[in-house]
């Protein structure tokens, strides 16, 4: 497995790619992330261990997404099976995923906790009085401190998965690549800010016109959702345009011009 470095500009490519697939597929990959995003909401009713499962399975579940988008860009139907992929490809793998996933938890709960500390309350979403969340300095705080686990995890599911790295290491290369590439991940990061800004304010505009506030939100939510299933299909060619395996030839040039190091 080699790292393959790729100018800036691929970022804008991982966006049409991830569009352009959505829209081979469009009600699959909707219904996948959907489907997984009912069993997250079951499995965080389950008291105390709700939120530790839910964020066990983040991993294998964004692996499942990637799985995906695979079968769609190659031109199958993406079956609810694939959700489970990281479980159905032998049981050291399997293990390896689920280490990930404990991994992955007790980041999330350290950075949660050591949030809570710094604002000196617990963290809250509560709505406010019109119903609309509050994200205010805390939940920042917590996005912030998430945001080293976010470079860790990128590529480590996959890493994991497709080229048997143990987790450890995929930590490692994951972090190695996402700063290697940084300049096509920030704007991959910006292309897709715009698309999620430009479509709000249009589906925004549009419900206003049609009935006020309300026939706006009603509207905005499944929109919201569309775009982040359409963004989840998108990271499937973050992590292919990264990594190249090991048989593949050493000139063969990367994505828009990519080399390796």
């Amino acid at each position: 497995m080699k790292l393959n470095i790729v100018p800036a500009r691929t970022g804008i490519l991982w966006v049409k790619l991830g569009v352009q697939t959505f829209m081979k597929q469009p009600l699959a990959l909707t219904g996948l992330f959907f489907m997984y995003m009912a069993v997250v909401l079951v499995i965080s009713q389950i008291p105390v261990l709700g939120s530790v499962a839910g964020a066990m399975l983040v991993p294998a579940a964004t692996l499942g997404l990637m799985a995906a988008t695979a079968e769609a860009a190659s031109g199958r139907f993406p079956m609810p099976t694939v959700l489970i992929s990281a479980f159905r490809a032998g049981r050291q793998r399997a293990r390896a995923m689920l280490v990930l996933g404990a991994i992955y938890t007790a980041g999330s709960v350290a950075a949660t906790l050591l949030a809570t500390l710094i604002a000196g309350q617990p963290v809250t979403t509560a709505p406010a009085a019109d119903g609309t969340p509050q994200f205010d300095a805390r939940m920042l705080l917590v996005l912030l401190l998430h945001s080293p686990l976010v470079v860790l995890f990128w590529h480590a599911p996959a890493l994991v998965h497709w080229h048997g790295i143990s987790p450890v290491k995929s930590l490692f290369f994951s972090a190695v690549a996402c700063l290697r590439n940084a300049g096509a991940l920030l704007m991959y990061g910006f292309c897709w800010l715009v698309v999620f800004l430009g479509v709000g304010f249009i589906i925004s505009t549009i419900g206003l016109m049609l009935g006020g506030t309300a026939v706006a939100r009603s509207i905005m939510m499944p929109t919201v959702l569309l775009l982040v299933a359409m963004f989840t299909t998108s990271l499937y060619f973050t992590f292919r345009d990264s990594f190249r395996a090991d048989d593949e030839e050493d000139a063969a040039p990367g994505p828009e011009g990519g080399e390796t190091p």
